[in-house]
């Protein structure tokens, strides 16, 4: 069961991050003021893709919850750093963000870290 809950929270960060990038570089900056924080509001509603980006948030939200009462919190937190993998290659090929071989290398070790803690 662990497993499969983990798989649901790297998918969903994954996606919802994902989401939320392409839709925030597309919407442009927004200001933190009151005026700003209104129309960052409507703008989740009238972006589908960022409000779809809220669920998949949610969704891992509630599924690392459910990993945590199951597996050790030692276990849960570093486990689910797959993300950061993952979210830096889709960084890279979908969202065509500069990956130079700094990033690069932070997620090789993050993945070695991943690797070592699942054995």
């Amino acid at each position: 069961m662990k497993w499969i809950l983990l798989a649901v929270i790297v998918v969903a960060t994954v996606l919802g991050d994902l989401l939320q990038s392409y839709e925030m570089k597309r919407s442009g900056e927004q200001s933190v003021d009151a005026r700003g924080l209104g129309h960052l509001l409507r703008l989740i509603f009238q972006r589908r893709y960022l409000f779809l980006g809220i669920v998949c948030m949610a969704i891992s939200f509630f599924a690392f919850m459910a990993l945590v009462q199951v597996a050790p919190l030692s276990f849960a937190v570093p486990a689910s750093a797959a993300t950061f993998v993952l979210e830096t290659i889709l960084a890279k090929f979908v969202l065509k963000e500069a990956v130079g071989p700094r990033r690069a290398a932070g997620a090789l070790l993050v993945l070695g870290g991943v690797v070592l803690l699942a054995r």
